[in-house]
């Protein structure tokens, strides 16, 4: 049967959980887990990009997280350092496969829309720009992408990206200031890139049109 990880009514708290399971709770455990498979599935997707490997790096980092629980400090939060694991396991598997993937994101395939119905023209700049996106943030190097992931996608607070990037918490706004400089610089260049592709496409209507007329 399994116990009512609760006091008087409210869920335990994550250092609360991690107490019990230090000293072999492992239904206090399971509980962190159902808590946090969500996002360390989606963290591990920000870095090998499809869902097979995602699920397999989530599992075995919280199988190691398990076995690592003696090292969580009492009272230390328990989210990032789990994703700091699931980062590392995400990036050994990346590393061993021999690949370099893509960053696929699962919050910019569903980007917020207006209730009303958007024009097909509108429409089409909107699947452009999420395109254009998505192929800088995968451009990135390693660390500037999680550290925008981590901001902007899965919502850790400055502290928490301390803990998950193993990085002083002074040093976060400089690194996510940085990433974020460099997505604006790649932005602008292929935003260019798309534009120069645009005008050439209505010069060669334009011309094709002459030439029917």
């Amino acid at each position: 049967m399994a116990e009512d990880h609760s006091v008087e009514g409210r869920p335990l708290e994550d250092s609360e959980l991690v107490a019990l399971a230090q000293r072999g709770d492992v239904n206090a455990y399971e509980e962190l887990v159902r808590r946090y498979q969500e996002i360390a599935f989606r963290t591990a997707y920000l870095v090998v990009g499809n869902s097979a490997d995602a699920e397999d790096v989530a599992q075995e980092a919280f199988v190691k997280a398990y076995y690592a629980l003696s090292r969580v400090r009492p009272g230390a939060p328990f989210r990032p350092w789990l994703l700091r694991i699931v980062a590392n396991e995400a990036c050994n598997r990346r590393r061993a496969a021999g690949r370099r993937a893509a960053l696929v994101l699962r919050a910019g395939e569903h980007l917020p829309t207006d209730d009303a119905a958007p024009s097909p023209d509108v429409e089409a700049i909107a699947r452009e720009q999420r395109a254009l996106l998505l192929r800088a943030l995968s451009d990135l190097r390693e660390e500037d992408r999680l550290a925008i992931a981590y901001r902007y996608f899965l919502d850790l607070s400055e502290s928490e990206m301390a803990e998950a990037m193993g990085c002083p918490r002074g040093t976060v706004k400089s690194r996510l200031s940085r990433a974020l400089g460099r997505l604006r610089s790649l932005l602008g260049e292929m935003s260019g890139d798309l534009d120069a592709r645009r005008l050439a496409g209505r010069d060669a209507g334009a011309r094709k049109g002459e030439v029917h007329g």
